[in-house]
């Protein structure tokens, strides 16, 4: 099967699924403009899925914005710099239950049964490659190179300001914005205010690796992505590459695997503050670690070394070295990279801002029992079942019922779902079901109305057959009455 032939079959697919036809939300005006019904901010898998799920439950006035180039959406081909996806290759969720929309159906058909039978995990760029196809395919209604840069509430709207100036109106706002969606890389102060920007990168910058050949790399962070920079610059020739990590022992058992069962992902954001909290507390405290391959991609090198209890304390320059402060002494390095996780901090968000001081947190809602503190989870927003923002007071922020984050912000309040792969399938689901309650319930009277003038005969005088014997349908009507 070629990939015309998938398209094909797709369409097919979904022409034999496409019951009920017609799209069913009444449409909304305002003097400003045109409303839509969701807007979308972000055009990543996450975007893209849900996009594709509102259409399928027609829910039609829909736009997804990014303000990236078309095809450099997320991650995959910009700041990922690992050669697979650590998702097992059998992972479905953008597909939504169609299996001709599945990454699997996909690769055979694009490179052949037999590669996706030897292939390991799904190489970065491939996964992007299937997201273009699948936006190609379904036709999704995307605009590229838009950014959002506040989002206000607009009556029972909400307001959306691109960086062009332009105003979109919608009934519902998504976030789909990745994995700091809901706050900001964490850079230490000391990295930022000690050291020349020329001297440091992130894991999410751009990062000229060639200029790294023959210097001395540190290296900030346990996770994939800083030893996935140090593998980048070790590949690239750099003299020396030292990794700190604050942990004493690098992670060794991955509980995001354990999360990945029907039970846990579909069902975990029912269950009661108390549960949800221990459970991501504990899934918090394991932490991720680094993928195996990873890690041996680094350790191919011998001019690599990892430092665990480790942590930087501060830095400052001394001559032309970046001089970093260790509880076990000063490291001296050209150049520093950080991948040290995020903070969650609606503030930092350009969209949220103006929101940020009226979003509940888990600190807010929940006090957890003694000796089951924890401040990073309790500084995550406290979301509604429908990934909707709360109110930290009752009445002061309405419009937060309709701006839904579908980030890995959600995480504590929703289990996996937009940011993460293994958790699209379950919660797409949850969220579009949510937004179509929603609308449905909001607009029961005009429904009703709608209901009462509908007036489309089945039964008509062409309905009868003129077999010559029995009264036509006229005559019946008269005898009825």
């Amino acid at each position: 099967m070629t990939l015309t032939d998938l398209e094909a079959r797709v369409r097919a697919d979904l022409a034999c699924l496409d019951y009920p036809a017609h799209p069913w939300v009444p449409q909304r005006h305002h003097d400003r403009g045109a409303v839509l019904d969701v807007l979308i901010i972000g055009a990543g898998q996450g975007g893209l899925s849900t996009a594709f799920a509102l259409m399928r439950e027609k829910i039609t006035n829909v736009l997804v914005v990014d303000k990236a180039v078309r095809g450099e959406e997320g991650v995959w081909t910009t700041f990922a710099r690992m050669v697979t996806l650590r998702t097992p290759k059998h992972v479905c969720g953008p597909d939504l239950g169609i299996g001709s929309l599945t990454p699997r159906a996909w690769y055979e058909a694009r490179f052949g049964a037999a590669a996706w039978e030897g292939l390991g995990k799904i190489p970065r760029e491939r996964w992007q490659d299937y997201l273009n196809w699948y936006r190609h395919v379904l036709d999704l209604p995307v605009r590229n190179e838009t950014a959002i840069v506040a989002i206000g509430p607009e009556g029972d709207l909400l307001s959306a300001t691109t960086d062009s100036g332009e105003v979109l109106l919608a009934r519902k706002i998504v976030l789909a914005t990745g994995i700091a969606g809901s706050g900001a890389w964490h850079i230490p102060d000391f990295i930022e205010t000690n050291l020349p920007r020329e001297r440091w990168g992130h894991t999410s910058d751009t990062i000229d690796f060639a200029a790294l050949a023959g210097k001395r790399v540190g290296v900030l962070g346990a996770g994939a992505s800083a030893f996935d920079n140090a593998a980048m610059a070790l590949e690239a020739g750099a003299g020396r590459v030292q990794l700190c990590v604050r942990r004493r022992l690098l992670p060794r058992v991955n509980p995001y695997r354990w999360m990945e069962s029907a039970g846990f992902l579909g069902q975990f954001a029912d269950l009661p503050d108390l549960m949800r909290w221990r459970f991501m507390r504990h899934i918090f405290t394991m932490n991720q670690p680094p993928p195996p391959d990873t890690v041996a991609r680094c350790a191919a090198f011998p001019q690599f070394s990892a430092h665990p209890g480790t942590p930087w304390l501060d830095a400052r320059m001394e001559g032309d070295e970046v001089r970093i402060k260790t509880p076990v002494g000063e490291l001296a390095f050209d150049y520093v990279i950080i991948g040290a996780g995020f903070v969650l901090d609606a503030s930092r968000r350009p969209e949220l801002r103006a929101f940020a001081p009226f979003i509940a947190k888990w600190a807010d809602r929940f006090t957890a029992p003694p000796g089951e503190e924890d401040a990073t989870l309790a500084s995550y927003p406290y979301l509604s079942r429908s990934f909707a923002f709360t109110e930290r007071e009752p009445g002061t922020a309405p419009a937060l019922a309709n701006l839904h984050n579908f980030t890995f912000g959600a995480t504590p309040s929703m289990g996996l779902s937009g940011a993460s792969i293994s958790g699209l399938k379950f919660g797409v689901r949850r969220l579009v079901d949510a937004i179509s309650r929603d609308f449905f319930l909001e607009d029961a009277e005009t429904h009703y109305l709608s209901l009462l003038r509908y007036d489309d005969h089945e039964l008509t005088e062409a309905s009868w057959p003129d077999t010559g014997i029995g009264e036509p349908l006229s005559r019946l009507d008269a005898i009825t009455e």
